[in-house]
């Protein structure tokens, strides 16, 4: 099956949800992407925990076909890129590199998030734009942890936001959106993160899940 997407309107604005667990401005022509943690599974393995290798080589990927798919002029990434320091291993920045050289012309803009900071600086030939929170995009405020903003709805990480869904028998949590009056949370983009939240639904909140690479909204 191939990944889809869904557009929405947020905040007076048109958001488009893709399934491969990011969103795009088509205005800004902007990509959104939140918690990737390039090198989490060299993290592991350098503190002894035998862990496959191949998440940073699927994240790309699914960053790739994004890319195809939406054309963006800029990649924005929401806290996270990278796990810890030693995420920076050779082979790690060896593949980001790589990446990198096929997209020479897009504008890749990094929101800090915890994680980044202890991780340590990207080498300035990843050509990557390091902010700090909140940082101003059109009708947006990017961050990293999820808060509210004045004048602006925010699009953030950081809680890996799933949902569970239940039947008599059996359970399954999937990743999804999470959109509040004023912020709204993205799934953990990583192929090796976890997730963290998945309590019901707050009053007035809408969830989108990533089911079976389709985005389907919860109701009811």
């Amino acid at each position: 099956m191939r990944p889809t997407s869904l557009a929405i309107a947020l905040a007076g604005h048109m958001l488009v949800l893709s399934s491969l667990r990011a969103s795009f401005d088509p205005v800004m022509r902007a990509l959104f992407i939140a918690d990737a943690h390039f090198g989490k599974d060299a993290v592991f393995r350098a503190r002894g925990i035998p862990v496959p290798a191949g998440s940073t080589a699927d994240n790309l990927r699914r960053i790739d076909s994004l890319i195809a798919q939406f054309e963006p002029a800029m990649l924005v990434f929401l806290g996270d890129l990278l796990h810890a320091r030693e995420s920076l291993s050779t082979l790690t920045l060896d593949a980001l590199h790589a990446w990198r050289a096929r997209h020479p012309s897009l504008r890749v803009v990094l929101v800090e998030g915890n994680h980044d900071r202890h991780a340590g600086a990207l080498p300035s030939t990843l050509d990557v734009e390091s902010v700090r929170e909140p940082w101003r995009l059109g009708p947006w405020a990017l961050c990293h942890h999820p808060r509210a903003i004045e004048h602006a709805y925010v699009l953030a990480g950081h809680v890996h936001p799933v949902y569970r869904i239940a039947t008599r028998t059996d359970s399954v949590r999937v990743p999804c959106f999470r959109f509040g009056s004023d912020c709204g949370v993205l799934p953990a983009f990583g192929s090796f993160t976890g997730g963290a939240r998945e309590t019901g639904r707050i009053a007035g909140e809408r969830v989108f899940l990533v089911v079976q690479e389709k985005v389907i909204e919860l109701k009811g």
